[in-house]
């Protein structure tokens, strides 16, 4: 078979000195023993020794596999750049008007919520501030009855 070594044909015998000539019993190379050896030869590389088709089948293979591959990669890339398109065009926009009603929602309810928080301040305040007149006067002594005390109370409020 075709493995890489040196064959000896059918009907030829080595020289027994292992020199390179070899003594031909079938006669001259365009004899028919020797077109029929090399048919036989033709027939067995066809029949026996199949790595060249092996080897096209492989290439072939690869080329299908990386065109396949080359594809299914270009589809997906193809897929994310529309998705980041329909992002930037659509989605972010949308988003950012949606933020912004929204924001300017919360920033009004923000704003009215420090307002009353200012008024209740304001008001706790003069609260403190009646409350420490009152317990000066009851200490030096203007408030001097419970009726003087309900008086002095609304005066302020």
């Amino acid at each position: 078979m075709s493995g890489g070594g040196t064959e000896t044909p059918v009907g030829c015998e080595a020289s027994p000195g292992g020199g390179d000539k070899k003594k031909d019993s079938l006669g001259t190379a365009g004899s028919p023993a020797h077109l029929i050896i090399k048919d036989l030869g033709e027939i067995h590389s066809r029949l026996l020794d199949h790595r060249p088709v092996i080897q096209g089948e492989t290439r072939y293979f690869v080329k299908e596999f990386e065109e396949k591959r080359g594809l299914r990669e270009m589809r997906v890339l193809e897929n994310l750049k529309n998705m980041i398109h329909e992002t930037n065009e659509h989605t972010l926009p949308k988003c950012r008007e949606i933020m912004q009603d929204d924001l300017s929602q919360v920033l009004q309810r923000l704003q009215t919520a420090s307002d009353a928080v200012c008024r209740l301040q304001q008001k706790e305040q003069e609260r403190k501030k009646v409350w420490k007149f009152l317990l000066i006067d009851c200490f030096t002594g203007h408030i001097q009855s419970p009726d003087d005390l309900i008086n002095y109370i609304f005066t302020f409020t």
